[in-house]
């Protein structure tokens, strides 16, 4: 007799948990509300408006549906980034730009024109090899290189500001050619 008292004991707490979940249970939100003789009268992608008129919400929401939201702000850095590049890479112990970049700093060029309020620094960086003040000099060529060519290509120089950082910034930090390739560049900061 005690056994079944104590089957019993479970039964009352889970009837009134099978209760509660019963009434949380709603109707799906497609599901079209029907008059008495089976006709639909409004479906779940309209809805009337206080005029009656019925306002189709689907077409609603689909300008906020086509915005993509992970695209940078324009005219941030971000979106130098993202679209057009920020870095220039060197050859070993030179400032000479190559052809790639060239065209990095073209495409920069043609981003500035689009904001010409902005203002940038060219930042100049070197590998770990060489001394202090031979790095440092030559992370000024380079931002240096990167400035006069965006001037040639139709930049106005009030709006480009040059630093050397030699090799006390050093992007990628190994000790091989992989690493020092990295390290070998200019960088565009948009102000």
């Amino acid at each position: 007799m005690r056994m079944r008292l104590l089957g019993m004991k479970w039964l009352v707490p889970l009837a009134a948990v099978l209760m509660i979940v019963a009434a949380c249970e709603s109707t799906p939100d497609d599901a079209a509300a029907t008059s008495g003789d089976g006709d639909a009268t409004q479906t779940a992608s309209s809805s009337s408006d206080d005029s009656g008129a019925a306002v189709d919400s689907s077409s609603m929401d689909s300008d906020v549906s086509t915005a993509d939201v992970s695209a940078p702000i324009p005219g941030t850095q971000e979106d130098l980034v993202q679209n057009v590049g920020d870095r220039v890479f060197f050859n070993y112990d030179s400032a000479v730009l190559t052809p790639e970049g060239r065209r990095t700093l073209e495409r920069q060029a043609e981003w500035l024109r689009l904001f010409p309020e902005l203002n940038i620094t060219i930042e100049g960086h070197c590998d770990e090899r060489g001394t202090r003040e031979y790095n440092l000099a030559l992370g000024e060529r380079r931002a240096t290189a990167a400035r006069d060519y965006l001037i040639a290509f139709g930049m106005n120089s009030s709006r480009l500001r040059t630093t050397s950082y030699g090799k006390e910034r050093p992007y990628a930090l190994g000790h091989n050619e992989e690493s020092w390739s990295l390290n070998r560049r200019s960088v565009t900061v948009v102000n």
